[in-house]
């Protein structure tokens, strides 16, 4: 080998420097090689250089190339935090108004004013309510909050015919009306008898799995229990006194 060989040759000429360079070539890579001859043992040191070609006769390496950079594969699916270690990526499900089967709303009510009758030919007020309101459970394995806001109302009047309102009504009263003043929520009937009102309330529904609010689409819908209405006439007559100053008098 070249290495032995220079080693030999030191020796023989009896070189007595302490130390001396070379530029060694191993396997293509070279090396700045020392040698340290202490008169009892003989030590090697090298530190690597840059890639070359493989050392030539006259022991120099070849045109110097930079080292092979390294190359790391990463997945490119390491959601919103990135592929970094110590952390775990959560990646939380999908939700359809179907999965929420197991949340149910509050069932909303309906009151009407007059309170449980109504005038025939005149408006009745009816006001359903139906507070905003947040469940809490499991869902797809996950704990969670469930939000269901009100979106809107269906007013079944009990008569066969129905309304569509953003907002469940407000009182003659809040409002600063008279009775039988219409309103956005009042419905005017044509016949007497008794009937059974409704109101069904559609919630938008919205999950959070403690990272924040996101929405579900569709509704869920809920409805109230039937509000009984006795729809009367009301005849009118001359008379002389008011039922105030005459209780007994026609129509008092």
């Amino acid at each position: 080998m070249r290495l032995t060989a220079t080693l030999l040759l030191a020796l023989v000429l009896g070189v007595s420097p302490t130390t001396a360079g070379d530029e060694c070539g191993f396997g293509g890579w070279g090396s700045t090689c020392s040698v340290t001859n202490s008169g009892s043992q003989v030590e090697i040191g090298a530190s690597t250089t840059s890639p070359g070609s493989p050392a030539g006769p006259s022991g120099t390496a070849g045109g110097a190339k930079s080292p092979p950079e390294a190359t790391v594969d990463i997945e490119e699916d390491c959601g919103l935090l990135g592929c970094r270690p110590g952390y775990t990526v959560v990646t939380f499900p999908d939700v359809t108004i179907g999965d929420l089967a197991a949340f149910r709303p509050a069932s909303p009510s309906l009151q009407t004013e007059p309170a449980g009758f109504a005038v025939v030919g005149l408006p009745s007020n009816l006001v359903a309510q139906a507070p905003a309101q947040t469940l809490q459970g499991t869902l797809l394995g996950w704990e969670v909050s469930v939000r269901f806001t009100p979106a809107g109302f269906v007013l079944d009047h009990g008569d066969g015919t129905t309304s569509q309102t953003a907002s469940g009504g407000v009182s003659w009263a809040s409002l600063g009306l008279p009775q039988f003043s219409p309103t956005a929520t009042s419905h005017v009937y044509r016949d007497r008898g008794e009937v059974t009102a409704r109101t069904t309330v559609h919630y938008s529904a919205a999950v959070d799995f403690g990272t924040g609010w996101r929405p579900v689409p569709g509704y869920v819908t809920a409805t109230s229990d039937g509000h009984r209405i006795r729809v009367v006439e009301a005849a009118t007559a001359l008379v002389r006194a008011t039922c105030d100053e005459r209780p007994h008098g026609p129509g008092c």
